[in-house]
C-alpha cells in the first residue's frame, strides 16, 4: 500500500530528474526543424544591415527611406502573427510553418527583383508576412513539443538559429560586396529565398503538437506523439494526464477516443480574461510576458545589429570591407554566447541568467555611449577610443545572447496558462516587433538629434529599468511543467465574473472550450 501511494505521488520531474537532462533526440530533431523558422527573421535582420549601404547608393534614398525600409517588416510581421494564429487552429502547427516559409520565399524573390524603392516595399510586406508567421508558431510549437526537463534548452533553440540568420546574413554582405552595385543588393536579399525552400520541404517530417492534437479531441494521436517525445511511457501518460486536465477532459476517456470539440465563436471569453477582468495571476503574467518583450527591444540590440556598419563608420571605421568584417564579428560572437546560452538555461536558470544578461546591457551601453562620444568629439583618430566602441559592441550583443535574447522567448512561451497561452503569445510577439519597429525606424533620426553616444546613454536607462523590472515580477520557472508554472504567480482558481471567461477554458463538463480567435495557436 505505501509503495502504491507513493507511485501515484509521482511526478513529471520524478522522471525526469532536474539534476541530469536528457535529451530526447526525436524532440530535439522536431525542435530543431521547427527552430529554422528563426532563420528567416534572422537573415533579413542581418542582410539589410550591409544591403542598406548599397541600396541607398543605387536607388539614391535618403536615411529617412532607409529606415523604414529596414525597420516595417517589424510592422508587417504582426499582420502575418495575427493570420497565423487562425490558420494554425485550422490547419495545424506543421503546416502553418509550411506556409510561412512558402510566403518568404515569395517575399525573398520579389525583394531580389525589385526595380526601385516603391516594389522593394512591397516585397518587404510580402516577406514580413512569412515572419510573422514563423516568428510566432516555431517557439510555440517547440514548447509543446519539448520535454519539461529539456523545454529551456530547446525552446531557447529559435533564438539560435535567429542569430545563425544573422550571421549568414553577415556573410552575405561580405560576400557579395564586391559584384556590381546594381547586382550585389539584390542577390545579398534574393538568396534568402533558398532557406525557406528547405524549410518548407523539412517541416513536413515533424509530427503535430500534442496539445494541438488534444484540443481537437484526437488523444490517441496525441499519446503516439507523446510516446515518441517523452523519456519513457510513464512520463508521457503524465503528461496527457496535465494536458487533458487542463484541456477539461476527464481522465476515464480513453487514449483511443475521439472527443467531441466544442468550439467557441470568436473567443471573446479568453479575451476579457487576459485583457478586462483579469484574475490578479493573471494580470501578474501578462505583464510579466509584455514587460520581457518590451524591454528585449527597447534595450537598443535591433539598432545595433542592424545598424552595425553606420555604428562602425561613427566608431572611425571608413573601409566598407573593414566595417562589414567587423560586422561579420558582431555575428559570431552572438551566436557563440547563444549556443553558451542554450546549455545553461535548464540548468543556471531563467532568472539568473536574465538578470546576469541586463546587468551586462546596462555595462556595454554605457561604454559603447563614452567611448563613440568620445570619438565624436575628438579632431584625431583615436585608435583606442575605435577598439573600445566595437569591444562594447562586441559585449552588447554576447550579454544580450547569453540572457535577454533566448529567455524573452522561453519564458514568455512557458508561464502562460493553457487556454490563454494563445493569445498572451501573440500579444507578446506584436509588443515585440513593433518595439522593434519603432527602435529600427528611428535610430538614425535619434542619432542625429541627441547624437549616437546620446542614442545609446538612452538605451542604458532603459536597460536599467528592466533590471528592475526583470527582478520585481519574473519568478524561477526552470524544471517546472507548464501546468506547474501557473502556479508561480498566484491562484487561479478564481475566474473572473463574465460568463464568456467563465465558460472559456477547461470545465468540468468533459467538452474542450476552443477559441477559434485569431491567435488561437495553443488550446
Amino acid at each position: 500500500m505505501a509503495e502504491a501511494e507513493a507511485a501515484a505521488r509521482k511526478t513529471i520531474q520524478d522522471f525526469d530528474p532536474q539534476k541530469k537532462p536528457k535529451r530526447n533526440k526525436y524532440a530535439f530533431a522536431c525542435a530543431i526543424l521547427a527552430s529554422m523558422t528563426s532563420i528567416l527573421l534572422g537573415y533579413d535582420i542581418g542582410v539589410m544591415s550591409g544591403a542598406a549601404i548599397y541600396i541607398k547608393r543605387d536607388l539614391k534614398i535618403t536615411d529617412v527611406q532607409i529606415e523604414i525600409l529596414s525597420g516595417i517588416i517589424n510592422l508587417y510581421s504582426p499582420i502575418g502573427s495575427f493570420i497565423a494564429g487562425r490558420t494554425s487552429d485550422w490547419i495545424g502547427r506543421r503546416y502553418t510553418i509550411v506556409l510561412a516559409g512558402v510566403i518568404f520565399f515569395a517575399g525573398a524573390i520579389l525583394m531580389g527583383f525589385s526595380p526601385n524603392y516603391a516594389f522593394l516595399m512591397f516585397g518587404r510586406f510580402v516577406a514580413g508576412i512569412g515572419i510573422g508567421f514563423a516568428f510566432l508558431i516555431g517557439p510555440v510549437y517547440t514548447s509543446e513539443i519539448s520535454p519539461t526537463s529539456s523545454r529551456g534548452f530547446l525552446t531557447s533553440l529559435p533564438e539560435v538559429f535567429l542569430n545563425g540568420g544573422i550571421l549568414i546574413g553577415y556573410i552575405s554582405n561580405y560576400a557579395f560586396s564586391k559584384l556590381p552595385l546594381r547586382l550585389g543588393w539584390r542577390l545579398m536579399l534574393g538568396i534568402g529565398a533558398i532557406p525557406s525552400i528547405f524549410l518548407a520541404v523539412a517541416v513536413l517530417a515533424m509530427p503535430e503538437s500534442p496539445r494541438w492534437l488534444v484540443a481537437k479531441g484526437r488523444l490517441g494521436e496525441a499519446t503516439k506523439v507523446l510516446n515518441k517525445i517523452s523519456d519513457s511511457k510513464e512520463e508521457a501518460q503524465l503528461r496527457l494526464t496535465d494536458i487533458k486536465q487542463t484541456a477539461g477532459i476527464p481522465q476515464d476517456c480513453n487514449e483511443d477516443d475521439v472527443v467531441a470539440v466544442t468550439k467557441q465563436v470568436q473567443g471573446k471569453g479568453v479575451w476579457k480574461e487576459l485583457l478586462l477582468h483579469p484574475t490578479p495571476a493573471v494580470r501578474h503574467i501578462f505583464i510579466a510576458s509584455l514587460g520581457i518583450h518590451f524591454f528585449a527591444q527597447a534595450t537598443g540590440i535591433d539598432a545595433v545589429v542592424l545598424y552595425s556598419p553606420r555604428i562602425f563608420d561613427k566608431a572611425g571605421i571608413k573601409s566598407d570591407r573593414n566595417k562589414l568584417l567587423a560586422t561579420v564579428a558582431v555575428g559570431f560572437v552572438k551566436t557563440i554566447f547563444i549556443l553558451v546560452a542554450t546549455f545553461l538555461l535548464d540548468r543556471v536558470g531563467r532568472r539568473v541568467l536574465l538578470l546576469s544578461s541586463v546587468g551586462g546591457l546596462v555595462v556595454s551601453l554605457v561604454t559603447l555611449a563614452v567611448s563613440l562620444t568620445i570619438v565624436d568629439h575628438s579632431r584625431t583618430t583615436l585608435t583606442w577610443a575605435i577598439g573600445l566602441s566595437v569591444a562594447a559592441v562586441l559585449s552588447y550583443v554576447g550579454t544580450f545572447s547569453i540572457g535577454s535574447g533566448p529567455i524573452t522567448w522561453v519564458y514568455s512561451s512557458e508561464i502562460f496558462p493553457l487556454r490563454l497561452r494563445a493569445q498572451g503569445v501573440a500579444i507578446g510577439a506584436v509588443v515585440n516587433r513593433v518595439t522593434s519597429g519603432v527602435i529600427s525606424m528611428t535610430f538614425l533620426s535619434l542619432s542625429k538629434a541627441i547624437t549616437i553616444g546620446g542614442a545609446f546613454f538612452l538605451f542604458a536607462g532603459i536597460a536599467i529599468a528592466a533590471w528592475i523590472f526583470h527582478y520585481t515580477l519574473l519568478p524561477e520557472t526552470r524544471g517546472k511543467t507548464l501546468e506547474e508554472i501557473e502556479g508561480s504567480f498566484g491562484n487561479f482558481s478564481s475566474k473572473p465574473n463574465t460568463s464568456d471567461a467563465a465558460a472559456d477554458g477547461a470545465n468540468g463538463n468533459g467538452q474542450i472550450q476552443l477559441s477559434t480567435n485569431a491567435q488561437t495557436l495553443t488550446s
